[in-house]
C-alpha cells in the first residue's frame, strides 16, 4: 500500500459536481503539482482550498480541493478530494492526468480495503459500508449504519474477551495448581460461563432472520393454476403493468418480479408460472421454476378462482402450502362464488381486496420479525455462518464438560470458537476472502 491510488467517487455522468479521490502517502504532493491557489503542502488538514487544475499550462476546470491528513482520515492516509464540475469530461480528464503524474486507479473498495488494513475499521464495519450503500429502505440503512457504529462489534468483542479469560484461567489452574489465590474453574463454572455464552449466540442466530429480512426484503412467491389472476394482482400490488396479462391460460410462462416498500420492509413480489400437468416442454421449465420459489419464498400467496371449484393441481397446491408461511386470496369474487374455503377475498382486475392482502403481509411481517429501536443484528452470511461455528465448537464443549472429559481438554474447543469470531471481525483472514469481498464495493470506496 506505498503507491497512491485514485478513482471517481461520484456517480459517473452530468451533475452539478463530481469528487475524484486519492489517497497515499503522496497523494498532498502529487495534487498540489497540477493545482493553482494555495501551496497543498502548506495548509492545515480538514481545509477546502479553492483554485483551478491545471495541465501543460492549460486550465482543465475550477475545483475546490480538500485536504485531510494521515492518520485522521477514512483511509489513515493522506486523502486529497478534489471537487470539480460534474460533467462526464472534465471528471475523466482530471483523472486521466492524475495517473499520468503517478497514482493509479484504485481497485473496487480498494479505499475501504485501506481502511481495513489499515487497523481504522474492523471487517464487520467495513461490510457495513457497502451496506449502508446499498440500503433501500429505512430500516435497511438503520441497520448498516448500527452496525458501521461498532454495535455488532462490540457484541462480538465482549464474548471474544469472556471465551479468553475462561481460556486463560483453564490453562493457569493447569500450569500452576500451586497457587492457592487462583480461582479454581471446575467443570461445573466452565458450564456455566459457556451456557451464558452460548445463550448470546442462539439468540443472535435467532433475530438473523429478522436481519436477513431488514436487508434482503421479504420474498413473496404469488402461485396459483393458470389464469386465476397471479399476474393481474401483482400489476395491482406495484401499481404498474410489470406482467402481461391475458385470458389465455398460460400465458406466465416465466418469472416475473416487481417490489414495493410496505411497513419500511422490502417487499420482493415473484409471480410465477400457472402451475398444472403440462407436456408442453417450455411450460414445464416455467412450472419447475414456479415449484423452486414456492420452497424458497419467505411469504407464500396462493390464489384461487372463487368462481369455480377446486382442479385436483389445486389440492396438491394447498397441502404443499401448508408449511409455508402463507396467505390464501380468493380471485374473482365478481362472479358467482363456488368456492367455499377461508380467505382474503377480491377481484385484482378492480383492485378489490388489495388492501386487505398488503394488511395480510404486514400481519405475517411482524409475526416473523422482531424489529426493535436498537437494530443490532446479524444480516450478513459470512458472519453468521460463523457465528454457527463458534456456536457449534461451544456447545460440543458444553457436552463434554456435562459427560465430566477433564476442563482442559476443552480449550480446543473454546480456541476454535475464539478464531471463529477473530474471522467475523478480521482479525484473522485468508488474502482470498478480502478480495472476493471488497470486489462489491463500487470503484472509489
Amino acid at each position: 500500500m506505498e503507491d497512491t491510488i485514485c478513482a471517481i467517487s461520484t456517480a459517473v455522468g452530468v451533475g452539478g459536481i463530481s469528487i475524484i479521490r486519492v489517497s497515499g502517502n503522496d497523494s498532498i504532493k502529487l495534487v498540489n503539482s497540477i493545482f493553482k491557489g494555495k501551496d497543498l503542502t502548506k495548509v492545515d488538514s480538514n481545509t477546502i482550498n479553492y483554485g483551478h487544475i491545471v495541465y501543460n499550462n492549460e486550465i482543465i476546470d475550477e475545483v475546490l480541493v480538500s485536504i485531510m491528513r494521515a492518520p485522521k482520515t477514512y483511509t489513515k492516509e493522506n486523502i486529497v478530494e478534489i471537487n470539480s464540475h460534474g460533467g462526464i469530461a472534465v471528471t475523466n480528464k482530471i483523472l486521466e492526468i492524475l495517473l499520468l503524474i503517478g497514482c493509479r486507479e484504485a481497485e473496487p473498495g480498494e479505499f475501504t480495503k485501506r481502511a481495513f488494513l489499515n487497523g481504522r475499521i474492523d471487517l464487520i464495519k467495513a461490510e457495513s459500508v457497502i451496506d449502508v450503500i446499498n440500503a433501500e429502505t429505512e430500516n435497511a440503512r438503520s441497520l448498516s449504519v448500527n452496525n458501521l457504529t461498532g454495535k455488532l462489534s462490540s457484541i462480538i468483542r465482549e464474548v471474544k474477551k469472556e471465551l479468553l479469560a475462561l481460556e486463560a484461567n483453564i490453562e493457569v489452574n493447569i500450569d500452576y495448581p500451586e497457587y492457592e489465590d487462583i480461582e479454581d474453574i471446575t467443570n461445573e463454572k466452565a458450564i456455566i460461563a459457556l451456557e451464558k455464552i452460548t445463550e448470546k449466540f442462539d439468540e443472535l442466530i435467532k433475530e438473523s432472520k429478522t436481519g436477513k429480512i431488514i436487508k434482503n426484503g421479504l420474498d413473496v412467491a404469488i402461485i396459483g393454476a393458470p389464469n386465476v389472476g397471479k399476474s393481474s394482482i401483482l400489476n395491482a400490488l406495484l401499481e404498474e403493468n410489470k406482467a402481461i396479462v391475458t385470458d389465455i391460460e398460460g400465458t406466465t410462462r416465466d418469472i416475473v418480479e416487481g417490489r414495493i416498500i410496505l411497513n419500511g420492509i422490502m417487499i420482493n413480489f415473484i409471480d410465477t408460472a400457472g402451475i398444472r400437468e403440462t407436456k408442453d416442454i417450455v411450460e414445464k421449465i416455467g412450472v419447475d421454476k414456479s415449484l423452486e420459489k414456492l420452497n424458497d419464498a419467505d411469504l407464500v400467496i396462493l390464489v384461487l378462482d372463487g368462481s369455480r371449484k377446486l382442479i385436483e393441481d389445486e389440492k396438491e397446491l394447498i397441502e404443499k402450502v401448508k408449511t409455508k408461511n402463507h396467505i390464501i386470496f380468493i380471485n374473482k369474487n365478481d362472479l358467482n362464488k363456488k368456492l367455499n374455503i377461508e380467505g382474503i377475498t377480491g377481484n385484482a382486475k378492480e383492485t378489490n381486496g388489495l388492501d386487505d392482502l398488503k394488511k395480510a403481509i404486514i400481519k405475517e411481517i411482524e409475526s416473523n420479525t422482531n424489529i426493535n429501536k436498537d437494530m443490532t443484528y446479524i444480516s450478513n452470511a459470512r458472519q453468521l455462518s460463523l457465528i454457527k461455528k463458534a456456536d457449534n465448537s461451544l456447545k460440543k464443549a458444553l457436552q463434554g464438560l456435562k459427560e465430566n472429559i477433564p476442563v482442559d481438554v476443552i480449550t480446543i474447543d473454546i480456541e476454535s470458537a475464539k478464531n471463529n469470531l477473530g474471522e467475523i471481525l478480521g482479525e484473522n483472514y485468508k488474502e482470498d476472502l478480502l478480495d472476493e469481498l471488497f470486489s462489491r464495493f463500487c470503484i472509489g470506496k
